[in-house]
């Protein structure tokens, strides 16, 4: 998430901390004794494909030492934009343009995004595009809190990072009707740098956008709610609605601090509602009461949920799926 002043937002007294508690595994089955036998062989091959095994490897090494926190024009994060080009390449994921990395200047250094593509099957919804995004930088060395100075950043983006690449290799599997880009972006630290850049970019090769839909910071659960992930912007569509029907299940909420903060203006997502006036919207579980290493060095791979992180990429898949899928383009911007 792009940076801003957190010592404000804790001194608030309306935020309460619930405590522990277990996440409930959403699944996506229409009602308790009725799935077919269609939908139940679905939900195994979702199942099938989203490992722990395969989450825990991605996530634990884009939050490792070795890439000293990510930091756009760092050595740490050419060595992530590698691994991320890698784990596409094995997953069948072809690069959008001619190479995987869609490169840009910011403060006399060279960012790159990442974009992966999966071709949609039907000759007359392929053209027509939905962007699965994230950011893959973090802050790199700050502060030094007990020796340590690297702000790893497994929840600031390596998770949502990890659930993109997931969500590319299962589609790749299961290529939809419409065509998907898979993007992961550089420099959203420094201002959004990377998707604006890219979104400037597409809006030039006027391709078909339909939906944006960025993954941001989903590697701890939510405390005492009824849906999985909150939707930045939700009042700006009927994203959340259409969603939430496609899946069956409460997987996107409102979360009022969201709107407070102005979230949706503070990723990877608002360039795109600015250049092409579509649904352009983050999720996130992060709601500032349910994790305290915001751009710090203990936002660490140990502490984060790989059941939690699991679940929501599983529980995206339904609702991905349907929105790739459907015949018309049914999420739309509400109109003032």
């Amino acid at each position: 998430m792009e940076k801003f002043h957190l010592s404000g937002i804790w001194g608030l007294g309306f935020f309460v901390l619930f405590g522990c508690g277990q996440t409930q595994k959403i699944t996506g089955n229409p009602e308790p004794g009725t799935v077919t036998k269609t939908e139940s062989y679905t939900q195994m091959a979702v199942e099938e494909a989203i490992t722990q095994d395969g989450i825990s490897s991605i996530l634990k090494y884009l939050s490792s030492d070795e890439l000293k926190g990510r930091k756009t024009g760092s050595e740490g994060i050419d060595k992530a934009a590698d691994y991320i080009q890698t784990v596409l390449r094995k997953s069948g994921v072809k690069p959008f343009f001619e190479t995987y990395r869609d490169s840009f200047q910011v403060k006399d250094m060279t960012g790159y995004n990442v974009v992966g593509f999966v071709e949609g099957t039907d000759p007359g919804l392929k053209d027509e595009y939905i962007i699965i995004g994230a950011h893959y930088d973090h802050v790199g060395i700050v502060e030094p809190v007990e020796g340590d100075s690297i702000a790893n950043g497994a929840n600031d983006n390596a998770a949502g990072t990890t659930a993109v690449l997931e969500l590319a290799a299962y589609f790749a599997e299961n290529p939809p009707k419409r065509s998907i880009l898979f993007t992961l972006f550089s420099a959203e630290e420094l201002g959004l740098v990377g998707a604006k850049h890219l979104a400037e970019r597409l809006e030039k090769e006027a391709i078909d956008l339909y939906v944006m839909f960025n993954i941001e910071m989903v590697g701890i659960p939510m405390l005492d709610k009824d849906y999985l992930v909150y939707l930045t912007g939700y009042e700006r569509s009927n994203l959340a609605e259409k969603f939430n029907l496609y899946s069956n299940n409460q997987v996107l909420g409102f979360l009022p601090q969201a709107k407070e903060y102005q979230l949706f203006k503070r990723s990877d997502n608002y360039p795109f509602f600015e250049r092409f006036n579509v649904p352009a919207q983050t999720i996130s579980s992060f709601d500032f009461t349910n994790y305290e290493y915001y751009h710090h060095v203990n936002d660490e791979f140990e502490e984060m949920d790989l059941d939690h992180l699991e679940n929501v990429i599983e529980s995206l898949i339904p609702g991905l799926t349907a929105m790739a899928n459907s015949p018309e383009k049914e999420i739309k911007m509400h109109t003032k």
